[in-house]
């Protein structure tokens, strides 16, 4: 069955009035003199959200599945379930629930083509809001990890033990490696991007500019390292907290395409104001802003259409504000078949009116909204 939708088509280089004729893949996409005043962009794609909801990773099968629904009804049409740092044999659990649902799917759910592991391969010194259960990433340790099958990126800090030799491990296994939660300088950050690009690796930063060395004169930091990076990719939390929208600017005009917007979002998103909790620990949620008790920033309650609105905001177009939700990240991730409006592609589709509120939202051309 073919579904036929008119509107403002978002291509990666303009809008353009028009047709798209699909089925679980796009079929054709043509030009009309005018159309409705309502956007037709690709699925959004976020790398990095533990949790919405009411569901988070950690809870396992159902509460990655309840995640899933939660972030699909916000256009997130492809999501990594994110880990947080806890025990080394709950971590390996919250990878096997993953691999779980990757198999099974979930209905009226975001796709799932792996997990995140941000913890607990990260600094003692650079926790953030994650609990104090980081480890080296040892051989036996990356090995286990990868035995799941459900790793797609890994978050490393470059300056622990073992953590060149695990490079070389998830890279070989077609991992995404990630800097962040890291104490690392410039050089030791620089040493592993080059040794990551040696290797024919795909590397990144996570959450740029949060839970990391920020950019000083004498001290350019894993920072600098990321935007000086000739091939590396960042992800960043647009949500207005984490990241003043100069920064931002800054951000893109360094890395362009390499820039992926993220949620990093925790179970509280959609919930409005509250107490909840981030692996444990207690969380309030004053004014959409998620806080540990003593203050500190711990993940968010975003979700990537308002991470889009906040890209315009900010002063992107609105092909780039779809670059930055959904092209940039399928190409991080090595997802060739979505990520944008073209013939053969995932008919993976949201709809917008024209307040850039979400009308419906499509997956693989069924309507889940």
């Amino acid at each position: 069955m073919t579904t036929v939708l008119d509107g403002q088509i978002v291509l990666p280089d303009r809008v353009m009035p028009g047709r798209i004729r699909f089925g679980p893949f796009i079929e054709t996409i043509d030009p009309l003199p005018s159309a409705p005043d309502r956007l037709v962009l690709p699925g959004f794609i976020d790398a990095h959200v533990h949790g919405g909801g009411g569901g988070d990773t950690i809870d396992g099968v159902d509460g990655i599945e309840t995640l899933a629904r939660f972030h699909l009804s916000h256009g997130t049409t492809t999501l990594l379930p994110t880990t947080i740092t806890r025990p080394w044999p709950e971590v390996l659990a919250m990878l096997e629930a993953v691999r779980r649902v990757m198999e099974s799917g979930v209905e009226n759910g975001a796709d799932i083509p792996g997990a995140h592991l941000e913890g607990p391969f990260i600094s003692p010194q650079r926790l953030g809001a994650q609990p104090a259960f980081a480890v080296l990433p040892t051989p036996e340790r990356v090995r286990e990890a990868l035995r799941t099958g459900a790793v797609r990126v890994v978050t490393m800090a470059p300056e622990l033990e073992h953590a060149f030799e695990a490079a070389a491990a998830f890279v070989s296994a077609g991992v995404r490696v990630s800097l962040g939660h890291s104490q690392a300088d410039h050089a030791q950050a620089a040493q592993m991007l080059d040794h990551l690009s040696a290797l024919g690796g795909v590397a990144a930063g996570t959450h740029l500019f949060n839970a990391m060395n920020g950019i000083a004169g004498r001290s350019p930091g894993l920072v600098g390292a990321l935007l000086l990076s000739p091939d590396a990719h960042a992800e960043l939390i647009l949500d207005t907290h984490h990241v003043h929208p100069a920064s931002f600017r800054l951000a893109h005009a360094m890395l362009g395409d390499r820039l992926l917007l993220i949620t990093d979002a925790m179970r509280a998103a959609g919930l409005g104001d509250g107490e909840s909790e981030l692996g444990g620990h207690p969380v309030s949620i004053r004014d959409g802003i998620a806080r540990l008790r003593d203050g500190t920033l711990a993940g968010s309650v975003l979700t990537m259409d308002q991470a889009f609105r906040n890209a315009l905001a900010a002063g992107m177009d609105i092909p780039a504000a779809a670059r930055l939700t959904a092209g940039n990240a399928a190409s991080y991730l090595g997802l060739a078949d979505r990520g944008a409006l073209r013939p053969g592609l995932r008919a993976d589709l949201v709809v917008m009116d024209a307040s850039t509120r979400i009308d419906e939202v499509w997956r693989l051309g069924r309507r889940s909204r």
